[in-house]
């Protein structure tokens, strides 16, 4: 038993992104498809990676991607067992079965993105309701993993399941001009979120509204967690929004990391702390990157307040931890960058060792 379940009984405690890091769950890119195509899938790609959705729709991703991606997910298993953290991995599927609602029916995606659909604030492990029907059982895979943190004391609770019927999507949605205000894919029909849109610093949660995640799905985590935590809606200036965290990324107290660009305006709560932006990514133009763009370089992974998981040849991002005080821990995983996500993405920090406090 862990220092942290002694004090407080439960298997599951995480109040930020940086306290030291002692369990965790990895994903798995094992069983991965593309999903069928719809307009919800495709808002937040680029058109390029919209043709390759439309054209692989159902099928497998690439075995060989497969092969490298789980090869640079077990090097970070190692990375993190090494650093005397427990590792959790899903159970692996079949994303290629058919199943469905009243109204539709889809197949699934992968299981390789924790982040994106367990939410853990304080003793509490939240499943998202996401928008995505391809992920409606995106959960299932880490059913044993939240029936064992049930039983060993962590509350565990759910969004409302969506019914994800045509009343959610905006009917002839398309990008909106260059220049005006976001319209998001997703109307307020029911709540849906993503948990991946939500960034944690002690009592304050900051979020963003995007092509997953709406006012609705806010609204409903603001109340579920209780006035213990204030939640903070971010207005970034993304083009094609989907999770905050390669957006802002608070990596310490008093340590912000944003993106360049989208963070226009800093949120004021953070206006004594340290801000830096993050450096140019040194993806290659060639490099396939399904589901995301190059600034997944911003999705690192603090095991606590001084070391950082970051990409083996995103040499930059190394020097800008150095320079911030912080030992870079290169990992090899441009292959997983491939699928959507990075370390941040891959992982959902179970427990980390630290208390609820104020940062502001």
């Amino acid at each position: 038993m862990s220092e942290s379940e002694e004090t407080t009984g439960s298997p599951v405690r995480a109040y930020n992104e940086w306290d030291p890091l002692e369990e965790v769950i990895v994903g798995t890119v094992d069983g991965a498809h593309f999903p069928p195509y719809d307009t919800v899938t495709a808002a937040p790609l680029s058109p390029e990676q919209r043709a390759v959705f439309r054209e692989n729709a159902g099928k497998p991703f690439p075995a060989d991607q497969i092969a490298a991606a789980r090869d640079e997910l077990d090097q970070l298993v190692d990375i993190l067992k090494n650093h005397g953290v427990r590792v959790r991995r899903p159970d692996v599927r079949d994303h290629g079965r058919s199943y469905g609602a009243p109204g539709w029916t889809s197949t699934g995606l992968y299981d390789a993105m924790p982040r994106d659909l367990l939410l853990v604030i304080g003793e509490q492990i939240i499943e998202a309701p996401m928008a995505w029907r391809s992920r409606y059982f995106a959960s299932s895979a880490y059913r044993p993993l939240l029936k064992e943190y049930f039983r060993g004391g962590a509350r565990w609770s759910a969004g409302p399941r969506p019914e994800l019927s045509e009343e959610l999507y905006v009917e002839g949605w398309t990008d909106q001009p260059e220049g005006e205000p976001f319209r998001s894919v997703i109307t307020e029909f029911e709540p849906t979120f993503d948990a991946a849109d939500f960034i944690r610093c002690g009592r304050d949660i900051f979020a963003q509204r995007s092509h997953v995640t709406n006012m609705m799905g806010i609204e409903w985590v603001r109340r579920e967690i209780g006035d213990e935590y204030q939640v903070h809606v971010v207005e970034l200036a993304d083009d094609h929004p989907m999770h905050i965290d390669a957006s802002l990324m608070p990596i310490a107290p008093g340590k912000l990391l944003i993106h360049p660009d989208r963070v226009v305006e800093v949120p004021r709560q953070f206006k004594d702390w340290e801000v830096r932006r993050a450096p140019a990514p040194v993806i290659p133009d060639g490099h396939p990157l399904y589901m995301t763009s190059k600034w997944i370089n911003m999705n690192i992974l603090m095991l606590d307040e001084t070391h950082m998981v970051v990409e083996a040849e995103d040499r930059p991002m190394q020097e800008l931890a150095e320079n911030w005080g912080i030992t870079p821990i290169p990992c090899p995983f441009r292959n997983f960058n491939t699928f959507g996500g990075s370390f941040h993405c891959a992982t959902t920090d179970v427990r980390r060792r630290g208390e609820l406090q104020s940062y502001f």
